[in-house]
């Protein structure tokens, strides 16, 4: 469970490790993969205890899991769109998918902030 607020930043830390990797291997110094949402360590956490994690440090827990798991589905969408693309040498496809998952992953970083901030608020209370 989450004690304090550097738990979401670390999970924060998390999904910026894995964009690293999809982003590396888009501009051809890796050759990432990608995975699905439920196997990167963010989604692991989400899956698991990220729900009671955000209703335990947030009034609106709930619907902050709600938010962070739909970008979190859909960031995974595109990132793995925008790796075909760029496998296929779809270069126009890829940028698209690419654009679409920095946008998710803009949002997401939102979100893992504002449950920051909640928690840091409920540890100093």
């Amino acid at each position: 469970m989450a004690t304090n607020n550097a738990f979401f930043v670390q999970r924060l830390n998390d999904h910026i490790q894995y964009l690293r990797k999809v982003t590396n291997t888009l501009k051809g110094v890796d050759d990432f993969q990608g995975t699905a949402c439920t196997e990167c360590k963010l989604g692991k956490w989400l899956y698991d205890d990220g729900h009671d994690d955000l209703e335990a440090c947030a009034p609106d827990g709930s619907q902050l899991f709600d938010l962070l798991e739909e970008k979190h589905k859909r960031f995974h969408d595109f990132s793995n769109d925008a790796l075909t693309q760029h496998r296929s040498g779809d270069a126009v496809g890829s940028y698209r998918a690419m654009t679409e998952m920095h946008k998710l992953s803009n949002e997401m970083v939102s979100l893992l902030l504002k449950a920051d901030r909640h928690a840091g608020v409920a540890v100093a209370a």
